[in-house]
Parts: structure tokens; sequence; C-alpha cells
């Protein structure tokens, strides 16, 4: 499980350290992809391979459902880390989530999300103000929050 929320700065290369503990569960070789609200997903392959499963079941014939998989799959590249835990993010996954500088790399339960830092902020500060409505929408789905 990922947890948690670092600040690094990505250099000039394109190059961004990851936590640790998120290389550890990321495992070597990984999946990282264009994820929602401008951010990118990191997957290791167990969570990739169980994604890629339900994305395989949705039906071709609904428009929706073929943009969003070529959505997630055409930005999906497969990452590894170098000898001081650093991924190398490709130019158009950077570009697509506004990464010039700093970064913030957070845990989200199965997978890890990397944010450019102004982005993170706009998002969290959006979502405190309407967590109390999140949470009566989210009680529908019975989690037991």
């Amino acid at each position: 499980m990922f947890l948690g929320e670092y600040r690094h700065a990505i250099d000039p290369k394109g190059r961004l350290i990851i936590p640790a503990r998120f290389r550890e569960g990321l495992g070597e070789r990984f999946v990282l992809t264009k994820g929602l609200d401008g951010c990118l997903f990191a997957y290791p392959p167990q969570e990739w391979a169980a994604l890629e499963e339900k994305m395989r079941s949705l039906p071709l014939t609904r428009s929706d459902a073929r943009a969003f998989v070529r959505f997630f799959f055409s930005g999906a590249c497969e990452c590894e880390f170098d000898r001081q835990g650093r991924i190398l993010i490709p130019a158009n996954l950077r570009e697509y989530a506004g990464i010039t500088r700093d970064v913030v790399v957070i845990g989200v339960s199965s997978r890890v999300e990397i944010w450019a830092a102004e982005r993170w902020e706009e998002y969290s500060s959006r979502a405190a103000a309407q967590l109390d409505e999140i949470a009566e929408k989210i009680v529908e789905l019975e989690l037991g929050i």
C-alpha cells in the first residue's frame, strides 16, 4: 500500500527521485501513465495487470470507453530506477502533467501519483474546501468511513 506525500524537484534531464518506500512497492519495473486530474499514475506490475484486465472488458462499441482506453494506454510507458532511485519521466508525460521543476509524489493505496507542485496545491485546496460534500456523496458507496 502506498501512503504519504513527498516533495522533490525534477532535474533538467527529466529525472525524478522516487521515495524509497514507494520504490519498494513499485518494484524494479513499473508502468507510468497519464492520470486523471492532470497528474501521472504509477502502477506496480500486478496492479497494472489487474487494471489492464478491467479495461479489456470495456465494450468497444462505446465511444467513451474507447476514448478512455486510448488515453490511458497511449500515454503509458515502462519505467525502471537508476542507481540513485530516479526515474526518467518522458517529455510527453511531463508536458501533460505540467511538470517543470517542483513535484509532489503521493501514495494513493494501490498507485503512486506524481503532480506538478502547483497543480497539487490547487487540487488539494479545492478538495479540502469540498471535503464534507464529497464525504456525503461517497457514503452511498458504503465504505464505512
